[in-house]
């Protein structure tokens, strides 16, 4: 069981499978709305993904035709992305996982637009675009 979260405790969710994918995105688009190099994601079963509170609390934004971020509507904590086109699954941002989780073989996805200062320095495979592009 993986359970989460946002900042402020507001929302909380628990996952009843495990993850199936994990990658670190390097986008502009993760990178501008989490003021981050990059964000972590985990790819969890849509079916397995449930609301424990503050389901009423979240937003959406639609940052492309593809994709809406899910976010704390009080403490703007990311929470997961709903990929349109993988209809079965929810990418839950591994930031606001409680706890230690078992991840599977990872990588890293937009590596050709990721922060010029920051250096990949793991092993993982990196990728220009998707994965399967």
């Amino acid at each position: 069981m993986i359970t989460g979260g946002c900042e402020c405790g507001l929302v909380k969710y628990e996952v009843a499978g495990d993850l199936v994918d994990f990658c670190h995105c390097h986008c502009s688009i993760c990178r501008r709305l989490h003021g981050a190099a990059f964000v972590t994601w985990g790819g969890v079963s849509r079916a397995d993904l449930s609301y424990i509170s503050g389901a009423a609390n979240l937003k959406s934004y639609s940052f492309s035709n593809k994709a809406d971020s899910i976010f704390c509507d009080t403490c703007g904590s990311r929470i997961l992305v709903d990929f349109k086109p993988e209809s079965d699954m929810l990418y839950i941002t591994l930031g606001g996982v409680d706890g230690d989780f078992v991840c599977p073989p990872g990588f890293h996805q937009f590596v050709g637009s990721k922060a010029p200062w920051f250096e990949i320095t793991d092993d993982l495979p990196q990728h220009f675009a998707w994965p399967d592009e």
